[in-house]
């Protein structure tokens, strides 16, 4: 009885989300890119879908909240495209974030939105889709989806999973989520010991985190940025990725300090104000854009004329650079540790052997912890610590050294997380029909 009503709540629940987005998208551009993508869903995916050839070829779904579960998947689904050529891939994302900057991705046969977890989206997705295996990445247990994945007797793959306890629906339906799921290769050992707890012991493997795959194939196919690597030469660098406010706070002085370093800031968001804001607070910087039409001889009128010996501060108004931004720093600094939104991928720049500074909060992220404790990443409270440490290394060239060693090494040792999963595909013919 009680978890009838739970269930109520999580439908109600639902019903109010979508509304409220709906909304939101008056006045928020990413509510309304949510909407406008789910805009007579059905109709269109059911005329998108009705070339496909209607054979027994596999179909591989694969769903990501966001952009960086998406990363975390990545590499697998390349494994299968690249053993299996045949195989019909679909993602789906529920963020517009994740979605608009892959929806191009030419891995995949179909990218598209996850329509709103309900009863009937959940079905007629899974109708009009007809996946032979589900790769779930990471988290975000979607109920309809999941128990119509189970009752149609899809193989279900959680990757990369992080399983901890939260939430009222979450603690009272989590055995009934878990159990949709035909395995788990969870990242840590935390997670497959508290799946254990749950009674699920034979279908578990902490086979690590994929993302260590995608950061090593990513800086072992390197490719040069010509404006960058001008911009970078005869100079100590620091680039600082994917960062917030709070985290540009805590630089804002260290780099008028330093005119003669270079620091490449790489903005969480590029929207045009934050642009503008990035630039009031950095004086002494120029866009890549317009660096970028400098070396391509397109300026435009009022652009900033690149000299050197007036801008040490170069501000990436674009997304997409920054796991090759990295390859340039003798020091890099990764955003989100100053708050809610959290730590983001600090592997980018540890695959490089470049020591990682971060902001406090970061004890959720395993990975954040372990880095850190290998000697390969720094934790700073403030602007002062963070100005410390900075000079620390930079007077200390084996220290430097070291820390980047550190870094590097712990990446390379923690690979090979795509293997495992991908063993367990072929061993149990999950992509033959």
């Amino acid at each position: 009885m009680f978890k009838n009503v739970i269930a109520l709540f999580y439908n109600l629940f639902i019903a109010l989300y979508g509304f409220a987005l709906k909304l939101a998208s008056i006045w928020n551009p990413k509510a309304r890119l949510w909407v406008s993508g789910r805009k007579n869903y059905f109709t269109e995916l059911e005329f998108r879908l009705k070339d496909l050839p209607q054979d027994n070829r596999p179909r591989v779904w694969m769903h990501c909240a966001s952009l960086g579960e998406f990363e975390q998947g990545r590499p697998v689904l390349e494994k299968i495209r690249q053993n299996n050529p045949n195989t019909i891939i679909v993602i789906t994302f529920f963020s517009p974030s994740g979605y608009e900057i892959r929806k191009n991705y030419r891995g995949a046969d179909f990218v598209l939105y996850l329509p709103l977890d309900t009863h009937y989206n959940a079905m007629s997705f899974i109708r009009l889709i007809n996946p032979s295996m589900v790769l779930w990445v990471r988290y975000e247990f979607w109920l309809h989806y999941l128990e119509e994945i189970k009752r149609k007797q899809i193989p279900l793959l959680l990757i990369s999973g992080t399983i901890y306890k939260r939430g009222l629906f979450y603690g009272i339906y989590r055995k009934k989520l878990f159990q949709c799921f035909t395995h788990f290769f969870v990242q840590t050992p935390a997670s497959a010991q508290f799946l254990r707890e749950e009674g699920f012991n034979n279908n578990v493997t902490v086979s690590g985190d994929t993302r260590f795959d995608r950061v090593i194939e990513i800086a072992e196919a390197f490719q040069p940025i010509e404006p960058v690597e001008a911009f970078c030469q005869g100079h100590r660098v620091l680039v600082a990725g994917s960062t917030w406010p709070e985290d540009e706070e805590e630089m804002i002085h260290y780099v008028r300090e330093r005119p003669d370093f270079r620091f490449i800031i790489a903005p969480h968001e590029v929207d045009k104000e934050n642009i503008k804001d990035l630039q009031k607070e950095f004086p002494h910087s120029i866009l890549y854009s317009s660096l970028q039409s400098q070396f391509t001889g397109n300026t435009k009128p009022n652009e900033t004329t690149y000299n050197p010996k007036q801008i040490n501060t170069l501000i990436i108004d674009n997304i997409g650079m920054l796991s090759r931004l990295y390859h340039y720093a003798d020091i890099t600094y990764v955003g989100g540790g100053f708050g809610e939104s959290g730590l983001h991928n600090i592997l980018e720049a540890a695959v490089y052997g470049k020591p990682v500074f971060f902001g406090p909060v970061y004890q959720s992220h395993y990975e954040a912890v372990a880095l850190e404790e290998a000697g390969g990443a720094i934790s700073i409270e403030n602007a002062l610590e963070l100005e410390n440490q900075l000079n620390a290394l930079w007077n200390d060239e084996t220290l430097l050294k070291q820390r980047g060693e550190a870094a590097k090494q712990y990446v390379y040792a923690n690979a090979g997380a795509t293997g495992y999963i991908m063993d367990y595909i072929y061993k149990n013919r999950l992509l033959t029909n």
